[in-house]
């Protein structure tokens, strides 16, 4: 399996099929026990623990079904808190994110002052504030209704088309594969899908 830069790929299939398995491979949290798996031309397994570590840090994204914002930080400090930990000192990045994404007069806030809605887009300002080159997102509307899902997937999508961000999706909504340039299926633990000339894929080493 390969993902183009600025490609949005949304991933479909049973609960249970290896999807969120997969998001851990390319992650770097779990290690696979054949095949390789590279991001930006470096191979995860040759990077060592330390090298993974700093490969999530500085390249990619997460978004989360749940949001998992910090609950003591302001929306600001969240979304300040990957590029402290990149090294850059540059609080007002934070600020053009939230920007973009409809926040404006909320930084000072705490995530429970929020809906659902505006924490995912605050999750959503964390996670491509680096710029990083690829975000992997686990169901990232399962938490949300109907509407609000499809603006935030507006959101995240358009976001990582303006900025050249690859974006691999996990999701069981049907809303999620309109968004996407390209969507794949898995079948216990094999991607056996369609693109979109409708030939069939099979990836048992996923590379980016």
């Amino acid at each position: 399996m390969e993902i183009a830069r600025g490609e949005v790929v949304a991933l479909i299939g049973k609960s249970g099929s290896g999807k969120t398995t997969l998001l851990n491979l390319l992650a770097g949290l779990d290690r696979p026990s054949r095949g390789t798996i590279e991001v930006e031309g470096q191979n995860m397994e040759s990077l060592g623990e330390k090298g993974r570590t700093l490969l999530r840090r500085n390249r990619l994204g997460f978004v989360f079904q749940f949001f998992n914002l910090l609950p003591t930080l302001t929306v600001l400090e969240n979304v300040y808190l990957p590029l402290e930990l990149a090294g850059i000192s540059s609080p007002e990045n934070a600020r053009e994110a939230l920007g973009k994404l409809g926040l404006e007069g909320k930084e000072r806030r705490y995530p429970h002052e929020l809906s659902g809605g505006e924490q995912q887009r605050v999750a959503i300002a964390r996670a491509v504030v680096k710029k990083p080159a690829l975000i992997l997102a686990d169901e990232p509307t399962g938490n949300l209704d109907t509407t609000t899902g499809r603006q935030i997937l507006e959101m995240l999508t358009t976001r990582c088309r303006e900025s050249g961000m690859s974006l691999l999706m996990v999701s069981h909504s049907p809303t999620a594969t309109g968004f996407a340039d390209r969507v794949l299926s898995m079948i216990d633990g094999v991607i056996a899908a369609a693109d979109a000339g409708g030939a069939p894929m099979h990836a048992p080493a996923p590379r980016w």
